[in-house]
């Protein structure tokens, strides 16, 4: 019987058009919803009627009718989701605005910073509201950070030099960066471990046993992330010099030594000025006065008290050496290098305008 109703419009695929609708049919169940098109698609262009196209993946024939006549009108761009009609809404750009002034520049009469249920009542919003809102511009006030600014006079030259070694270091050079782990304390667990397990965090008794403290001399190369390190029963310049010692034996003599250090007070006895002086490859180079933050060792130390240090249990000093000098083996293994980024006209740029920020917050208000 010769068919009635409206005449289909022909599908006939490019090339390209059946590439991607092949790898659409392939693709993972979050997406099925592309793959359920595609497969639509590809049957019809074969030349298979909706009844029968709906009959083999098992659905109506009207949805085979509909994202066919999608395609043949827009194509592959046809197969993706339409805007959706939603309520309108609520909340005006007025009212969040309103939010965020009230967030960044008041405070509820009750605390340093507002919450979401008591902001949600002030203006009269929801709490998820205000939570949508905060989230939006990235406003967290429950959170508070540190900082301290440098008040070295000489913070400029020394940025500019420290980060110029890291950046373009001398040739024929060996740039080190030195500094000491104070006080690390041998500390274990009154109570087993519970291992972690799906769902369950690991946990730990509180309550721990103190089994001494030891100290970590360490100096990271700054081209290839090795590490000399040793552990001493104290950090007095006697140490810092037995520790110079190791570090002139390891590095081989046609290098000179460059070495980023701080100003602590061990640092510049007249012993290690004396030491200094009958090995001239050596040249130390001062962090500016409460800039830790330039020592790339320090980044280290991070990573030592993070992955061997803080989770773990130690009943002696001579266990917790152990385990750091487990941690320097692994390191020098497969060295990973940090690689400083920041050019020192960007360091200086950046602080002066937090010190902008921080003084045009804390000017007098104009009446």
């Amino acid at each position: 019987m010769a068919r009635t109703g409206r005449p289909r419009a022909d599908l006939v695929l490019t090339e390209d058009e059946r590439e991607v609708l092949v790898r659409y049919a392939r693709r993972s169940t979050i997406q099925q919803r592309f793959a359920q098109r595609a497969r639509i698609v590809l049957n019809c262009a074969e030349g298979f009627s909706s009844r029968d196209v709906a009959r083999g993946m098992g659905i109506s024939e009207a949805t085979v009718g509909k994202w066919r006549r999608r395609f043949v009108a827009y194509r592959l761009d046809g197969l993706q989701d339409g805007p959706r009609p939603g309520a309108p809404r609520k909340v005006s750009d007025d009212m969040v605005e309103d939010v965020v002034v009230k967030t960044l520049e008041t405070q509820p009469k009750n605390s340093t910073q507002w919450s979401t249920s008591e902001l949600a009542k002030h203006v009269g919003l929801s709490h998820s509201t205000i939570g949508r809102i905060w989230r939006a511009f990235g406003l967290k006030p429950h959170r508070s950070e540190t900082f301290v600014l440098s008040k070295d006079p000489q913070l400029v030259e020394k940025v500019r030099d420290i980060v110029g070694l890291y950046m373009s270091p001398p040739d024929r050079a060996v740039v080190l960066c030195v500094d000491e782990k104070t006080q690390i304390q041998a500390l274990n667990r009154t109570q087993p471990l519970l291992p972690f397990r799906p769902g369950q965090a690991e946990r730990r008794t509180y309550e721990y046993e103190r089994n001494g403290t030891t100290t970590l001399f360490a100096a990271l190369d700054v081209k290839t992330g090795e590490v000399i390190g040793k552990c001493f029963k104290r950090h007095r310049a006697k140490e810092f010099l037995a520790f110079l010692k190791k570090v002139d034996s390891e590095v081989p003599a046609e290098y000179e030594v460059h070495v980023v250090l701080d100003n602590y007070s061990t640092h510049k006895t007249p012993a290690v000025k004396r030491w200094l002086l009958k090995r001239p490859r050596f040249h130390f180079h001062f962090t500016p006065t409460k800039g830790s933050w330039l020592n790339l060792v320090e980044r280290w130390f991070g990573l030592l008290s993070q992955r061997k240090i803080k989770r773990g249990s130690h009943r002696s000093t001579k266990e917790l050496e152990q385990a750091i000098q487990e941690y320097l083996d692994a390191t020098n293994e497969e060295p990973k290098p940090f690689v400083w980024t920041k050019t020192a006209d960007e360091i200086l740029r950046s602080i002066q305008r937090y010190c902008e920020r921080t003084l045009d917050a804390h000017a007098p208000q104009a009446d």
